[in-house]
């Protein structure tokens, strides 16, 4: 996931500031919030193995290659850091006394 689409939906979880701009029915689930992630990761990493790709068959350029490769990484550890948080927040639960 790029810096701006998770910017936009820390936005669109959090709202614009002003009141009434994201009513709760508008907002994305949270499970809808985690597959967005996951198929963002998936997309980027495919974009960055047809590049290095291109360049294998002598079709492309190395700058687009570190450059996709910079993009699927910074998607994969936003995937890992929501997987993370996940994994705190269920063994907080787990926690919490009953």
């Amino acid at each position: 996931m790029n810096p701006i689409a998770a910017a936009r939906a820390y936005q669109a979880i959090q709202g614009t500031g002003s009141p009434g701009a994201v009513s709760p029915t508008d907002a994305p689930g949270f499970s809808e919030l985690v597959q967005n992630v996951i198929a963002s990761a998936t997309t980027q990493t495919r974009a960055a193995e047809s590049q290095m790709t291109q360049v294998v068959q002598g079709q492309g350029s190395l700058i687009d290659v570190v450059t996709a490769i910079s993009s699927a990484e910074a998607s994969l550890e936003t995937a890992m850091a929501v997987r993370d948080q996940m994994i705190q927040a269920y063994q907080e639960i787990m926690r919490m006394p009953i």
